[in-house]
């Protein structure tokens, strides 16, 4: 799997020899691979426009192409907040509840993200194919799909050292624009142009996994709700900034401490386990259908419903287990 910015082919369908060059040589010959695109058709080839654009066909007759449009900008961070709004509001009646949840339509920005984060999962398990996922720069919806579709691969991403080392890979080091990105929480007042919850997204991508099954991920709803809060707002210094570079001019890895490094101490990694893992080797493929995508109650009801019986519960789910 490979990931990368959109190829800058501009009006003039410019080319580059380069980067042909290097994608020709992932395929041998006679192999085809997938370029996962996640614009739509109509949306690359606006970014024409302004430089952008997609992969032209003939420069690149191995690679088959395949638009999978994600949301990643303003929409996306309505939406978060609508739904924000309608878990806090507690006097509605059900009916309406449910009326606002569907407007908001978050539920189906998990949809989306999980498909294609399983079109790609499925290029390279059953089609034994080398996939390259894009967007625009590289950073946001390419990010959530490379991952999801590790987490859904790969057993060793769902154990909690994989996980963490899929997130250092995957959305730190690739240069996720965390700054900007989750520069307010969803309560806010403030409007930010370059706010949009994408690693909320890819949290709540996980916890359906988990969801529906529940013993394949060594780790627990717990640890996605601390890296939620992380996110927007930490006393680590994992989440600062918008790039490596970034990082290293602010000095965050000498200034700061590890959240990593906290969350592995015996006595804290304990709590972050999940009790009902089993080691899991075969690849999880979830169900996207409406009634397999749950609202994630621990996260946007946690705020408005106790959850002490239901951390009881796990506590004695842990003991037995131990």
């Amino acid at each position: 799997m490979l990931r990368s910015s959109q190829p800058l082919t501009g009006p003039n369908r410019k080319r580059c020899r380069e980067d042909e060059l290097l994608l020709q040589m992932v395929l041998d010959k006679g192999e085809q691979g997938f370029i996962i695109d996640t614009r739509s058709a109509q949306a690359a080839k606006q970014a024409r426009m302004t430089g952008g654009g997609t992969e032209p066909k003939s420069s690149y007759p191995q690679w088959r192409q395949l638009h999978q449009p994600l949301e990643r900008g303003r929409s996306l961070q309505e939406s978060f907040i609508k739904l924000v709004e309608a878990c806090n509001n507690t006097l509605t009646n059900m009916d309406r509840w449910l009326s606002r949840l569907e407007s908001c339509r978050w539920l189906s920005h998990v949809k989306a993200a999980l498909s294609t984060a399983c079109l790609a999962a499925q290029c390279m398990d059953r089609e034994e194919a080398s996939v390259l996922v894009h967007g625009v720069e590289g950073t946001d919806t390419t990010l959530l799909v490379t991952a999801l579709a590790q987490v859904i691969l790969d057993p060793s991403c769902r154990t909690l050292t994989g996980f963490q080392g899929l997130l250092e890979r995957e959305w730190i080091q690739a240069g996720h624009p965390f700054h900007l990105r989750c520069a307010r929480s969803a309560s806010s007042h403030a409007r930010l142009k370059q706010e949009a919850p994408l690693f909320l997204l890819f949290l709540d991508c996980v916890w359906q996994l988990s969801h529906q099954f529940p013993f394949s991920l060594e780790f627990s709803e717990r640890l996605l709700l601390t890296l939620f809060d992380n996110a927007y707002a930490s006393a680590y210094g994992i989440f600062l900034c918008n790039n490596e570079k970034e990082r290293c001019l602010c000095k965050v890895k000498e200034s700061t401490h590890s959240l990593w490094a906290w969350l592995n101490q015996p006595g804290e990694k304990r709590k972050y386990l999940n009790p009902l893992y089993s080691p899991n080797a075969v690849v999880i493929w979830p169900s996207v259908e409406p009634q397999s995508i749950q609202l994630w109650q621990g996260l946007f009801f946690r705020w408005i419903r106790s959850s002490q019986h239901l951390d009881e519960a796990w506590g004695e789910i842990q003991r037995l287990a131990e």
